[in-house]
């Protein structure tokens, strides 16, 4: 009985005899395989930017926006809403007992200047907590705290893009910029970000490295004040803290949106809902605020990735399967061909396991070939598609795994029939045949 090393040598001695009908049995399989680590390398890359992009909305956190919301003769319900406000957030972190700390954000685009530099961007009145919040971590320097809230302190803290078109070869600590007509002191640089295309279209997400953040209390009162509606302040609580508000209580500054940090382990959607129900008691029904659960877009998000993963992985499999047929069309040529090879071997005293095996051996060592390239293949298709359609795409080392079993198993699968019709012959009738 022939052992399997055998097999494998007497096969790979065959292959060397037939180079180019080996060479192009095996380019199925090299496509085939190629197609493969391609398709889960783009499926990859895409789950990846996913989770990152949405992590900069922040996995554990509810974001509610203000929505503009028509009024009508038959609805008046908006008259009694004063959209978003500081109050909103303070009767969310009193009541639900799933939120750690709420973060408010009022943005408008101003003008920067520093010295023969102008800059129009966009500005974010917030409070200490938006770095924990957006997980937004301090390069230089440091965010603002609670004493430059209730001090209305000129202080501002830069993104790292906005950084660096101010200062290009400075450093930007205690250096003053103009923001519309006051100016601040920089205190602090945030580390950048990446925000990609898709997740700036799909996800709706800013460019946060263009942002300058002030207190919000600073923005309210000193850079608003001059063209807000009504006379006189009013005082507005937020956190246990008194804030002193420009306007007049009967029409209080909007923000364009809070951040809900939800606690660690907490229910998100039983947050999110009486989170919601709060809000929609304090505006009176009235519609003019948006909920979005960035855990639950990772969610659908994921779900539609899984439905594109599969679909492109059909259509590299059928690249398998065309590969497959093409090596079991070889084998039984082959096995036709050899049909005197074959009654010879049976003479001398093979069995039908060793000539079972022996084909076998040689289908097996076309789809592994067919692997090896094939995998070599993927990397190439990668690297140009990364580098034309500038997607971004991840070899995982599962990918290339999968890829090459796969093609082992249809080397197998189709070449156990002919392999199997091989050993079947009779070896009377074979070592007649010319």
């Amino acid at each position: 009985m022939l052992k399997l090393s055998e097999c494998f040598k007497i096969g790979l001695s065959e292959l060397e005899n037939n180079k180019i009908r080996s060479f192009l049995t095996t380019l199925g399989i090299v496509f085939g395989v190629g197609s493969v680590i391609a398709m889960l390398s783009i499926g990859e890359g895409a789950r990846r930017e996913t989770i990152e992009q949405i992590e900069l909305m922040g996995t554990h956190n509810i974001i509610v926006n203000q929505k503009a919301r028509a009024v009508s003769d038959e609805d008046t319900r908006t008259s009694f809403s004063h959209k978003l406000s500081m109050e909103d957030g303070e009767s969310i972190q009193a009541i639900n007992p799933y939120i750690e700390y709420v973060s408010p954000q009022k943005e408008d685009l101003y003008t920067i200047i520093y010295k023969s530099k102008v800059v129009e961007t966009k500005v974010i009145g917030t409070t200490p907590s938006y770095p924990a919040t957006y997980n937004s971590e301090v390069q230089t320097g440091r965010f603002f705290g609670p004493h430059h809230i209730e001090g209305f302190s000129n202080v501002c803290v830069l993104g790292a893009e906005i950084k660096d078109n101010l200062f290009i070869y400075e450093n930007p600590l205690n250096k003053e910029i103009k923001i519309g007509d006051q100016w601040f002191r920089v205190i602090g640089v945030l580390a950048s970000k990446k925000i990609t295309p898709s997740g700036a279209s799909k996800l709706g997400l800013r460019n946060f490295n263009m942002d300058i953040y002030l207190p919000l209390t600073t923005m309210v009162y000193k850079l608003e004040a001059p063209i807000r509606r009504g006379s006189g302040f009013y005082i507005s609580r937020f956190r246990g803290r008194s804030y002193f508000m420009s306007g007049d209580e009967s029409d209080p500054f909007s923000l364009n949106s809070l951040t809900i940090k939800i606690k660690k382990d907490a229910p998100m959607m039983e947050a999110a809902k009486l989170s919601s129900a709060i809000l929609s008691r304090k505006h009176h029904g009235s519609e003019d605020f948006e909920v979005i659960i960035p855990e639950e877009l990772l969610r659908q998000k994921q779900k539609t990735q899984r439905i594109f993963n599969i679909v492109m992985g059909a259509i590299a499999g059928i690249s398998l399967l065309v590969g497959g047929i093409g090596i079991m069309n070889i084998m039984l040529a082959d096995v036709l061909e050899r049909t005197k090879e074959i009654g010879i071997r049976r003479a001398v005293g093979a069995t039908k396991r060793d000539i079972l095996y022996q084909f076998l051996s040689e289908a097996v060592l076309i789809s592994m070939i067919g692997g090896v390239l094939g995998i070599v293949t993927g990397f190439l298709l990668t690297s140009i598609i990364t580098g034309y359609a500038a997607w971004r795409m991840v070899i995982t080392p599962f990918s290339v795994v999968i890829a090459f079993v796969v093609s082992v198993c249809v080397g197998i699968s189709f070449g156990i029939f002919p392999a199997k019709k091989a050993a079947a012959k009779d070896p009377a009738e074979t070592i007649r045949y010319e």
